[in-house]
């Protein structure tokens, strides 16, 4: 090998342009008198590597001499010390990868699956809001249940289906993560629920008003606002808020609004459009609503873009309800089911729901529009034309 340390720090700070040994396959290739490179030179297998090992002046004499012993003995045992040094930066680089950035790598992989590409930001907000916040900046491979569970813990039982939406979404995380070759536990989520324990808390339906107080609560919105028309809408459509607030103009063909199959929620056939029949009564909604449309959009909100998420629910909440808009779905079901003698593939799909197995929906092509056009007439006609009591529900 040779004599070692031969060189000086002071003797590398003046050394001319040119190549300089410090013994032992330690060189310094000088471009300058003010700068150069280290290079570790070994035989591995018959033939000669040169493993570069930092810029001078920014490593130093010792730092580069550490580094050269560091290399000599993994060729010693064998083995390429540039292949090496290449193997145990990748290994470094999966340990390394934080949650924050493996959490939206696993969003951005997902986003075609996800209604509207994910812009409403459902899908991440369970990890933004509950896991990302104590959890972000953590090497993937260095989480395990007892993280998960420290995180969730506060949540598990008091708000339960969003402590499980964020363990569901975290799951997905650490798989992808997996995928990607981190060295990660995909199990840990298991293991947290078991240190978790069964939640406590009780899944409870959305509160609906009965079918027969939906008239006279149809009735006593009659003040023609935007929230108002909107809310009429919902009830004679049975539609979810979500595709009624985006209603966009071109959308509605005489008396048929077409509803993009991007903007359904929960169908099997959701590459199919969903039609919905107008009623006269729910044309006039509309005509009623025009003029307050924007871009296109008939329930446009006052700034920009269209009434938010909560405007029906905050109109029903100020008058003192607790019932919700998404439960008028559940009052025109109980309708149909109650006083009517519709088949309940007809009544389902008005929902927007399409149930069967595979090979039944394989063979039904059809979407009942002529039938649903006659039920929700028959909808329409009762909750305008009931003699319920309005005043009751105008307190």
């Amino acid at each position: 090998m040779g004599a070692l340390n031969k060189l000086s720090a002071q003797g590398v700070k003046s050394a001319a342009a040119g190549k300089h040994s410090d013994g032992g396959g330690l060189w310094i290739f000088k471009s300058d008198a003010a700068k150069g490179k280290w290079v570790l030179r070994v035989h591995v297998h018959g033939r000669r590597r040169e493993m570069g090992l930092g810029p001078y002046p920014r490593t130093s004499l010792k730092e580069a001499r550490l580094e050269a012993d560091k290399w000599r003995r993994v060729s010693q045992q064998g083995l390429d010390p540039i292949k090496q040094r290449q193997t145990d930066i990748r290994a470094a680089e999966r340990n390394m990868h934080l949650l924050s950035d493996v959490a939206r790598d696993a969003f951005e992989s997902r986003k075609a699956e996800l209604k509207g590409d994910g812009k409403a930001g459902r899908w991440f907000s369970p990890l933004e809001l509950h896991i990302l916040p104590k959890l972000g900046k953590v090497p993937v491979s260095e989480i395990d249940q007892r993280d998960i569970r420290d995180v969730l813990a506060p949540i598990w039982h008091e708000k339960a289906s969003t402590a499980q939406k964020a363990m569901d979404r975290l799951s997905i995380c650490m798989r992808h993560a997996a995928a990607l070759g981190l060295d990660v536990d995909i199990q840990a989520t298991e293991k947290a629920k078991a240190l978790l324990g069964k939640q406590r808390h009780k899944v409870q339906n959305i509160p609906a008003l009965h079918w027969r107080a939906v008239p006279a609560f149809y009735q006593s919105l009659n003040e023609g606002t935007v929230t108002q028309l909107a809310l009429r809408l919902l009830i004679l459509t049975a539609v979810r808020s979500a595709p009624l607030r985006f209603l966009h103009l071109d959308h509605i063909e005489g008396d048929v609004w077409t509803i993009p199959a991007e903007a359904m929620k929960g169908r099997k056939d959701a590459t199919s459009d969903f039609r919905v029949p107008l009623s006269s009564e729910a044309l006039a909604v509309i005509e009623q609503a025009r003029p307050f449309a924007r871009d296109g959009f008939l329930f446009a909100g006052v700034r920009r873009g269209v009434i938010s998420d909560a405007t029906m629910a905050i109109f029903m909440d100020r008058r003192g309800m607790v019932e919700r808009p998404h439960g008028f779905r559940s009052s025109f079901r109980d309708w149909t089911a109650e006083a009517t003698n519709t088949p309940r593939e007809v009544a389902e799909i008005c929902l927007g729901h399409v149930s069967g197995g595979a090979v039944e929906l394989a063979y039904r092509r059809t979407d009942y529009l002529e039938q649903r056009r006659v039920l929700m007439k028959r909808w329409s006609d009762l909750i305008k034309n009931s003699n319920s009591n309005v005043s009751r529900m105008m307190a």
